[in-house]
C-alpha cells in the first residue's frame, strides 16, 4: 500500500475500517481511505485504499519489514484483500490500490489472485485501479506492462505513482502507457511560488495528453496550489486540503474549494493524437481450453464437450500441435442429434464437423491488430471465438465476445482526441470544454464556422482538394486565435467551432472570413477564379452556377445564466450560422449582443 507515513500519505479512497493479518508478523492493520476530488466538478471521483499498522507504526516500516522478510507480495496482496471487502462501493467513484512495481515483477506479487480478490466484489473491474509504487529502480518496464496487461484485459486500469519523485520516470510511462499518472507532492507543493516547478507540471500536462493519460495532483495543502492546478487543467486533485485519510467513506468536498474563485478558463493543450492501443495482447485474453487430435473420432469430442459445459469451441490440432480447425459446440450438437447420428458417425473422424478456417492469433499480437477480425465477413468468430497460438504451436483459445468488448472501448477513447484530418479536437472535447467554460461562471462567445458552396466544390474537384479546403479552414482559424483562452474545435466535414474568450473576438473573427476567402482562390481553377462562380449539380442533380466557396461565422454569447449546458449554446450557435447563411454575411453576431469597440 502507500509507502509514506500517514503524516505526508496522500490517496484515494474511503470506507469503512478493515482488518486483516499482516503476514510477515501476525500483528494486524486497517485500511483508510483518502478521496480524489475531480476538480471539473468539485466531487469526490475515487478514493485510494491506505494500510495502517494497528500498532501505530507508519506503513513504510511496515512494508519494510516485510521487504526485509521476502514478505512483501504476500503482505500487499492481503492489504488488496482487505482493502476490497472493506470499501463502501454504493459511494461511487473508483478504488486505487497499492502494488509495488518489482513485486508484481518477480511474482512475489501474483496478478490472478489480485484479480480473484476484484472479482470477488461483485462489481466492474474498471472501478478499480492499480497504483504502480516502486521506490527501487525497475529494470524490466516491458516486463512489467505485460504482467499487467492481465489485469487490463479483465477492466482494470493503471495508474503510476509519485511521478517527478523517486523511480517514476518517462520509460515507465511509455511502456506502461498508465490511464492515470500521479504527479508527487514535491512538485505539487509550492506550486504557486516556483516559475521552475510550474514549468513541470505544465510539461507533464502536455506529455499525459499525447498519452492520453489523466493526471492526480498529489499533496494539495494550500488554495493557492489548488487555483493554480486548476488553471493547468489538471483533473484530479488529493491531498490534506480536500481530505485527509480516514476509516469512513466520504462524498462531500471542503468548502475551501469555493476559494478557487473566476478566471479565464485556459485550453488545455492537446496533441490531437489519440492515446493509442493499451499494451493488451493476445496473450492476455487467452483462456486454456482442452484440445483434441486431428484423428479423433467424433465420439471423441463429444466426450471433451460433455465434459466441459462451458466450451464454446473445441480446437482441432495436427501431429505438431498446430490448429487445423475448430468444432463449434452448437454445430456439432444439432449434427449428433439426428435420430442414428452416434451410430452412424460416432466413429468417424471430427474433422467432418470441423470449420477448417478458424481465426488465429499469436500470443504477441495487439488488440489493434486483432481488431481487423471485425472487419471480415466471415462473423463465426463471434460463437466460435479464435484459437491463440505461439510460433504457430496451440497455446488456448479467446473469447470473440471478449474481443468485440475491448476493440470497442478502445474506439471509443481514441474517439475523444481528434478529427483524423484537421487533429483539431471533437465532439468530445468540444462539449467538454463548452461545459468547462460554463463551470466558470464566465462569459464567452461561440462561433459557428461553416463553408458556403462546399459541395458542388467537393463534387467537381473530388475529395482530395476538398480536404485541402478543410484543411486550409482549421489553419486560418488557429492562425488567428489565442491558443491560450480560444479553443477551436471540428465538428466534421466543413464545420468548426471556436469558443472565444478574448476580449477583441469580433476583429479576430473579421480576420479568419477574410484570410479564408482570399486564401481560398488558390484551390480554384484560373478559369474559375476570373468568372467568381464554379460549376457544379444543385440539389435536384441538375447543372447549377454557384459563387465560389466562402467561409461563414454565426456568433452568439454563451453564460452561465443564459444556458444550461452545451447542448443548447451548440443549437444557437447553429442558429447563429444558418441567420448568417440567409443574410450572406460572413460574420453575424445574434441580435442582442453588443460587439466589442
Amino acid at each position: 500500500m502507500d509507502p509514506l507515513p500517514a503524516a505526508s500519505a496522500d490517496a484515494v479512497l474511503d470506507t469503512p475500517a478493515a482488518t486483516a493479518p499482516t503476514p510477515a508478523s501476525g500483528s494486524g492493520f486497517r485500511m483508510a481511505y483518502q478521496p480524489i476530488v475531480r476538480l471539473r466538478d468539485r466531487s469526490v471521483a475515487g478514493h485510494e485504499a491506505l494500510m495502517r499498522p494497528d500498532d501505530g507504526r507508519s506503513p513504510l516500516a511496515l512494508l519494510e519489514a516485510a521487504r526485509h522478510r521476502r514478505t512483501l507480495g504476500e503482505l500487499e496482496t492481503r492489504a488488496v484483500e482487505a482493502a476490497v471487502r472493506a470499501f463502501d462501493f454504493a459511494t461511487g467513484g473508483r478504488l486505487l490500490l497499492n502494488l509495488s512495481a518489482n513485486a508484481l515483477l518477480r511474482g512475489a506479487v501474483r496478478s490472478g489472485e489480485v484479480l480473484r480478490a476484484l472479482q470477488g466484489s461483485g462489481q466492474d473491474l474498471s472501478r478499480f485501479v492499480v497504483e504502480i509504487t516502486e521506490r527501487d529502480i525497475v529494470e524490466d518496464a516491458k516486463g512489467l506492462a505485460h504482467v499487467l496487461g492481465y489485469l487490463r484485459a479483465a477492466g482494470a486500469r493503471v495508474a503510476l505513482d509519485d511521478f517527478g519523485n523517486g523511480h517514476s520516470n518517462f520509460e515507465l510511462w511509455h511502456e506502461l502507457l498508465p490511464e492515470f499518472v500521479k504527479i508527487d507532492r514535491y512538485l505539487v507543493d509550492g506550486l504557486s511560488e516556483s516559475p521552475g516547478k510550474l514549468a513541470v507540471v505544465r510539461a507533464l500536462v502536455q506529455v499525459a495528453d499525447s498519452y492520453g493519460t489523466e493526471l492526480i495532483a498529489e499533496g494539495v495543502e494550500r488554495i493557492e496550489d489548488l487555483r493554480l492546478l486548476q488553471d493547468l487543467g489538471i483533473p484530479y486533485v488529493q491531498g490534506y486540503l480536500l481530505g485527509r485519510p480516514a476509516f469512513h467513506t466520504t462524498t462531500t468536498v471542503p468548502g475551501e474549494l469555493e476559494a478557487l474563485g473566476h478566471g479565464k478558463t485556459p485550453v488545455w493543450p492537446r496533441s490531437g493524437r489519440p492515446s493509442g492501443i493499451r499494451r493488451v495482447t493476445a496473450e492476455h485474453m487467452l483462456v486454456e481450453a482442452p484440445s483434441i487430435p486431428v484423428d479423433s473420432t467424433n465420439n471423441d469430442a463429444e466426450a471433451i464437450f460433455r465434459a466441459n459445459p462451458e466450451l464454446n469451441a473445441i480446437p482441432v490440432l495436427d501431429a505438431q500441435q498446430r490448429p487445423v480447425g475448430l468444432i463449434n459446440r452448437r454445430v456439432f450438437n444439432e449434427r449428433m442429434a439426428i435420430p442414428f447420428a452416434r451410430e452412424l458417425i460416432g466413429k468417424k473422424p471430427c474433422t467432418v464437423h470441423m470449420h477448417a478456417s478458424p481465426v488465429l492469433c499469436d500470443v504477441g499480437q495487439s488488440i489493434d491488430e486483432m481488431s481487423q477480425i471485425l472487419l471480415g465477413e466471415d462473423q463465426r468468430y463471434l460463437h466460435d471465438g479464435f484459437i491463440v497460438t505461439e510460433h504457430g504451436r496451440y497455446r488456448g483459445v479467446g473469447a470473440g465476445e471478449a474481443l468485440v468488448r475491448r476493440v470497442t472501448e478502445l474506439r471509443i477513447e481514441a474517439a475523444r482526441y481528434a478529427n483524423p484530418l484537421t487533429l483539431l479536437p471533437g465532439n468530445i472535447p468540444i462539449t467538454e470544454h463548452i461545459n468547462r467554460l460554463l463551470e466558470s461562471g464566465r462569459a464567452f462567445v461561440a462561433c459557428y464556422c461553416d463553408l458556403d458552396n462546399f459541395k458542388p466544390y467537393n463534387d467537381q474537384n473530388g475529395y482530395f482538394r476538398g480536404d485541402r479546403m478543410i484543411q486550409l479552414v482549421a489553419s486560418v482559424i488557429t492562425s488567428h486565435v489565442d491558443p491560450q483562452w480560444d479553443f477551436v474545435g471540428h465538428v466534421g466535414g466543413d464545420d468548426f467551432v471556436i469558443l472565444m474568450q478574448s476580449e477583441d473576438w469580433l476583429a479576430r473573427c473579421q480576420a479568419i472570413v477574410a484570410d479564408f476567402n482570399q486564401g481560398a482562390l488558390s484551390l480554384f481553377d484560373a478559369r474559375e477564379v476570373a468568372r467568381g462562380m464554379l460549376e457544379g449539380e444543385d440539389r435536384s442533380g441538375r447543372q447549377a452556377s454557384f459563387p465560389l466557396t466562402t467561409l461563414t461565422i454565426g456568433i452568439v454569447p454563451s453564460d452561465a445564466a443564459r444556458f444550461e449546458g452545451a447542448e443548447a449554446i451548440a443549437s444557437c450557435a447553429a442558429g447563429a450560422k444558418r441567420e448568417a447563411k440567409r443574410l450572406k454575411r460572413g460574420v453575424h453576431v445574434m441580435p442582442g449582443v453588443p460587439a466589442p469597440a
